[in-house]
């Protein structure tokens, strides 16, 4: 059964913060709120973690896993960019956007699009995503929490812990944190395509 820690969205207590980075550190799976409904995460390196994320979400090979990143120097070790996607980067982060960029050396290649070697990148605008990740000092492994048959990820941490509550390491209550999922954003020095649109304004990259 998971643990459930309500987290204030504006103040986030450190002493949950630590006890939440230990979860993860553990190799636990983690329900946290993000500036787009809720998502899963764990330790960047930890297959076993991913697999489970895997099996909660039903994923295949092929489905792109996201790294939440603390700043744009955290992403430049993770993904390829030049200074023109660098500075649509810097004018739109923290933000409702998830991008798709060719991965670096560094990336575990599980965690890539098996054939394109794509990754995920984001930086949401949540007060208590950002003290984990700084807590952690490292991106966490990620997904948006959309469950099987379902379009739109979870929103209410209470169903989460009823629906996967053995599923769960942890559950992070940090309140309503919007209905909408990201926009999506491929990020090619040659092209800047706009592949999904949700709650960030595609604008800046049309």
């Amino acid at each position: 059964m998971s643990q459930f820690f309500q987290i204030h969205p504006e103040n986030p207590q450190a002493r949950l913060i630590k006890q939440a980075a230990q979860v993860i550190r553990d190799g636990g799976v983690v329900a946290y709120p993000t500036d787009c409904g809720y998502s899963l995460g764990c330790y960047l390196g930890d297959k076993a973690a991913m697999d489970r994320i895997k099996a909660i979400r039903r994923l295949d090979d092929k489905h792109n896993f996201t790294l939440v990143c603390r700043d744009l120097s955290e992403i430049s070790t993770y993904a390829r960019f030049d200074n023109h996607l660098y500075r649509l980067l810097k004018n739109n982060t923290p933000g409702p956007y998830t991008f798709i960029f060719h991965a670096t050396s560094v990336v575990p290649r599980r965690l890539m699009h098996p054939k394109r070697k794509t990754i995920g990148i984001r930086i949401p605008d949540n007060r208590i995503v950002s003290a984990l990740l700084n807590e952690l000092s490292e991106p966490l492994m990620s997904v948006s929490l959309i469950l099987p048959g379902e379009t739109d990820p979870m929103t209410d941490p209470y169903d989460i812990r009823d629906t996967l509550e053995h599923a769960l390491d942890l559950v992070i209550d940090g309140g309503f944190c919007g209905l909408e999922p990201t926009t999506v954003v491929m990020m090619d020095s040659d092209k800047v395509e706009v592949v999904r649109v949700g709650a960030g304004d595609p604008a800046p990259f049309m």
